[in-house]
């Protein structure tokens, strides 16, 4: 990440970078063994001990999971970031796929919704749950399935 985003020279252990940044321990020593954070440097006590960059990284990481980005797809944003001889038009490529993606998943989604809609439509309250059209319909499905 860039470096003139550091505000200042505090450090964080583990547990307050987790704070800091709203994750857990766990996610914090994935993101390290996955690549995403590099190793922090560590004190005499050995007690990992991170900057203020690690906190943005992460916020960025959580950012961009938010966007829908995977895992995957952030190490390549963060390799672009960090890359002087990439270009924006990298970063277009990978956002107008992600655009690309949400549509298609809304479309599922949508339908989803209607489907779910036209279920509860026909379903009556007092009517046994095993006859419930949901159930019903879900099941006819899944059969095909097979």
């Amino acid at each position: 990440m860039n470096t003139r985003l550091v505000k200042n020279g505090e450090t964080y252990t583990t547990g307050k970078l987790a704070r800091r940044a709203g994750v857990n321990l766990q996610t914090i020593r994935y993101y390290e063994r996955s690549g995403l954070l590099p190793p922090p440097e560590r004190n005499e006590s050995g007690y990992r001990q991170y900057t203020e960059s690690a906190l943005i990284r992460i916020r960025f990481i959580k950012k961009a999971q938010a966007l829908g980005f995977s895992l995957k797809e952030i190490q390549e944003l963060l390799k672009l970031r960090s890359d002087g001889s990439a270009r924006c038009k990298d970063v277009r490529e990978l956002v107008v796929s992600k655009i690309e993606e949400l549509s298609e998943r809304i479309v599922e989604l949508k339908s989803a919704q209607n489907t779910l809609e036209n279920l509860l439509e026909g379903s009556n309250e007092e009517m046994p749950a095993p006859d419930c059209p949901f159930l019903v319909e879900l099941e006819k499905q899944a059969a095909k399935a097979v």
